[in-house]
């Protein structure tokens, strides 16, 4: 048989095999570089148990990269973990290390060392009596495909939650399953209104945290979604608890940052990321992270001073906005697809002034590829936050503000709109300005809530307006 044959019959098999490279994977090219980066992070600073995925993650990266050599070292290292840490089911555990191996000796043109891993995939599913030769169903193979998804960022999640889902079903009390379905919904959970959250979440993770008691991280994430629930003071407890252990400090340091950043304790927040920073000065959240804390301290000088900082307040606040900047760019060279760093950024450039970069900032990010429905929504509302008060283009503001409530997803930051465009209606009606079309606003905002008789009033009330306006002789 030809080489052009054998290759031929290797690349059917291929495409059998549930790997990495089979998996499709939505990871953008520009996306790539802080892959890898939080890839490392998590090999050298997050203590678990479940490394042998993340190894296949690498590989797979290095491969997109060219690097298909590196890429052998990284699957080698799995394997090598496997045999350390699932001894007594190592054939079932390798399904997806040896999935990987034989793709990646596939495109370096090495077919016979590629069959090689493709009979080692073969002869497991036979001897497991599975009715394909390249492409086992089980619960091992089920979890690493959630972690792969979970880690390739948000446009993976609900794909991620449903492999989670599916290795519970059979395997419900398995402590790494039920890990990483906790944080796959966590992630999720913040796209969710206020009004439709999960508030069975919370017990998603309680059960995480008693299989796997040992795991800091996942006491951190319980403490943020206590937070979000107005449940400050017990996530506070498990925030002082994650913080006293010297397991996964860098992960712990940034995500009690963030909640001591939620809280309102900006000093003690930057403290901690400042620490975190140490060990991962890479990290594009945490520079993110600290952008925010310097925003909210510029904002409580403002708002302690009714907005108008004189004397040492003012430098204070210059020397302020200068470091958020500073962090804000920094993220961006770190992550350029970090949508919210550039509105965050461009947000900053509106507080002193800068009208025109602020504008350049937020066309960058409401240009860019966005796959989750809340995020575009957050954009919209603060692009027409921007123009209506700082671009002083009301029209520009309801364009926006309308664009974002197009998209149906409920959320926070639709409810945002909705208040916003509401607030603006209401002015513009006080005013006496626009009157019918601000009218018309607020009959659409009535519809939208569900206030089918206040929409009704509205709508009764523009006809009125409009003929009031245009008589008929």
């Amino acid at each position: 048989m030809s080489e052009e044959s054998d290759g031929k019959l290797i690349e059917d098999s291929l495409i059998q095999l549930r790997c990495h490279f089979t998996w499709k994977l939505l990871i953008e090219a520009p996306e790539i570089p802080d892959l890898e980066n939080r890839i490392w992070e998590e090999i050298q600073f997050l203590d678990t148990k479940y490394n042998v995925g993340i190894h296949n993650l690498l590989a797979y990266v290095k491969h997109l990269k060219g690097q298909n050599e590196e890429a052998l070292v990284s699957l080698k290292k799995a394997e090598d973990l496997i045999q350390k840490e699932y001894a007594n089911q190592a054939d079932i555990r390798s399904l997806v290390t040896w999935g990987n191996f034989a793709w990646v000796y596939y495109h370096m043109g090495r077919l016979a060392e590629a069959q090689t891993y493709l009979d080692k995939v073969e002869n497991t599913c036979k001897k497991f009596a599975n009715p394909s030769h390249y492409r086992m169903e089980c619960p091992e193979v089920d979890c690493e495909e959630g972690w792969a998804l979970a880690k390739c960022g948000g446009k993976n999640y609900e794909r991620a939650k449903t492999c989670f889902e599916k290795a519970l079903e059979g395997n419900p009390e398995n402590p790494e399953f039920n890990t990483g379905y906790a944080i796959t919904v966590y992630r999720l959970d913040k796209f969710n209104t206020a009004s439709g959250r999960n508030k069975a979440f919370s017990l998603h993770i309680l059960k995480a945290v008693r299989l796997n008691p040992d795991d800091v991280y996942i006491r951190v994430l319980l403490a943020l979604k206590l937070q979000d629930e107005g449940q400050e003071a017990e996530g506070e407890k498990y925030i002082e608890e994650a913080l006293t252990s010297i397991s996964s400090q860098a992960y712990v340091f940034q995500y009690a940052a963030k909640f001591y950043r939620r809280k309102g304790s900006v000093d003690k927040a930057l403290e901690l990321l400042k620490m975190a920073l140490e060990t991962t000065p890479t990290s594009a959240f945490l520079h993110h992270q600290m952008g925010l804390c310097y925003r909210a301290q510029m904002i409580q000088i403002k708002e302690a001073t009714n907005w108008q900082p004189r004397g040492q307040d003012r430098e204070t606040v210059d020397r302020l906005v200068q470091l958020a900047i500073c962090k804000f760019e920094k993220t961006i060279m770190l992550k350029r697809t970090f949508e919210m760093a550039y509105v965050d950024l461009a947000e900053t450039y509106a507080e002193i002034g800068h009208h025109r970069k602020a504008e350049e900032h937020f066309q960058k990010g409401l240009c860019m590829k966005i796959f989750e429905d809340q995020l575009k929504q957050e954009i919209h509302y603060r692009y027409g936050r921007f123009q209506e008060h700082h671009g002083k283009s009301e029209d520009k503001a309801i364009t926006h503000y309308l664009k974002g409530l197009k998209i149906e997803k409920m959320s926070h930051s639709r409810e945002k709109l909705l208040n916003a465009l509401e607030k603006l209606a209401k002015r513009c009606i006080h005013q006496n300005v626009r009157v019918v079309e601000s009218v018309s606003l607020l009959r659409l905002i009535h519809k939208l809530k569900g206030e089918v008789s206040d929409a009704l009033l509205c709508y009764e009330r523009a006809l009125r307006l409009a003929a009031d306006l245009n008589p008929i002789f």
